[in-house]
């Protein structure tokens, strides 16, 4: 259903599938809940200090940067902290020079602002340079300017993001190694799947052009997944970098090498089922008189079929929550055993298949030494 109604729809269906996976386990729904708490928690202590407590007449700018600091990671929470109250500070600091010395606040603030936002584009300042106009705005629309109520707007400022910043490293502070595991996981299951569907088709022979269009876009696509889980292994050693929670035994640290060893391989798995891919609609688009020997593309499935296998086995050893599976690194040198040896009959039909036609021998020949290099990956140390 379309418009507003069915986005809304939409929307609340998938709110309420999300709130049993919360409740369910560890996962990313309960990690939102927590953030959400965690923030909310963060703006009630704030607002209870400044507001209810001390009474300041700007009292909700501590709860504001209280909620807005409680990032995705610690790390984030202290650099975003540290750039925001510079940005804060420099657009007050600015904004209340010049509206004392003019008297004036619409001439201050069609002064002030132009600057004030040039100065937020400042690399520095990050994604936070914006507050520097916000800081300047709070002072001028906030009644008579002076020094003390200028200071007093930069205290609430420190206060709540020292505020947001505790409540997120001391609270559950957030770490996403279980994130990176899961991408990696995925990325893998889809290259095998991806792999398995064209080797059946090349063993079958039914495959035609839109069949080869969409395997071309499902390789496309795992090569999207593989950049999707390079994110997330960044947000991995992210999240360990400050964080108390990640110095626990309890919380190991992310295998760094293993992870991204296991990126390289995808990565190259991707790219190689590209170029396989992209070889074969090629090969549909031009007509059945271009299509490979059967020999060819059954020997040639059979080596798709065993990295498919390999890579399953890869991921496994590679990405067991402990950093190493022992078993099915064992388990995965005996398949890539097997994979070299469909990789040499593959290579002895080869030459046969097309003597009189050049060019499909260099399109074989290039897959050939693909193949070669991606069943090399595949060996681990």
């Amino acid at each position: 259903m379309c418009g507003p109604t069915g986005a809304v729809r939409s929307w609340a269906g998938a709110a309420a599938s999300a709130v049993p996976r919360a409740w369910a386990g560890p996962g990313p729904e309960r990690d939102l809940v927590v953030q959400a708490a965690k923030a909310a928690l963060a703006a009630w202590v704030a607002w209870a200090v400044v507001g209810w407590w001390l009474q300041a007449p700007m009292a909700f700018v501590a709860p504001w940067v209280a909620v807005v600091l409680v990032e995705s990671t610690v790390y984030r929470s202290v650099a975003h902290g540290l750039q925001q109250l510079a940005a804060i500070a420099v657009g007050t600091a600015v904004a209340t020079a010049v509206a004392l010395l003019l008297d004036s606040t619409m001439l201050t603030m069609a002064l002030v602002l132009p600057a004030a936002l040039l100065l937020g584009q400042w690399k520095r300042l990050g994604s936070q340079g914006i507050y520097a106009a916000t800081g300047a705005l709070f002072v001028l629309t906030a009644g008579q300017v002076t020094v003390a109520s200028s200071a007093a707007r930069i205290a609430e400022a420190v206060f709540g993001a020292v505020v947001g910043v505790v409540v997120n490293a001391l609270i559950r502070p957030p770490v996403h190694t279980r994130d990176a595991r899961r991408a990696l996981e995925y990325a893998a299951c889809a290259a095998q799947e991806i792999l398995d569907v064209v080797a059946d088709g090349l063993a079958t022979g039914e495959w035609d052009g839109r069949a080869a269009r969409d395997w071309h876009e499902r390789a496309l696509r795992l090569g999207r997944l593989v950049d999707q889980a390079r994110s997330a292994i960044g947000w991995s050693h992210e999240s360990m970098r400050v964080n108390p929670r990640g110095r626990r035994k309890r919380t190991p640290a992310p295998p760094d090498r293993a992870y991204a060893d296991a990126l390289a391989v995808l990565d190259y798995v991707a790219v190689h089922t590209a170029g396989v891919t992209r070889t074969l609609r090629e090969i549909a688009d031009s007509g059945k008189d271009a299509r490979p020997a059967t020999g060819i593309t059954h020997a040639y499935a059979d080596f798709l079929r065993r990295t498919a296998h390999a890579i399953r086995l890869y991921g496994q050893s590679r990405c067991a929550p402990s950093g190493r599976d022992d078993r099915a690194a064992e388990r995965l040198r005996e398949e890539v055993g097997e994979l070299h040896r469909a990789l040499g009959e593959f290579r002895r039909q080869l030459p046969g298949a097309v003597p009189d036609d050049p060019d499909a021998l260099v399109v074989y020949g290039t897959l050939l030494a693909q193949a070669h290099r991606l069943a090399g990956q595949l060996v681990q140390d």
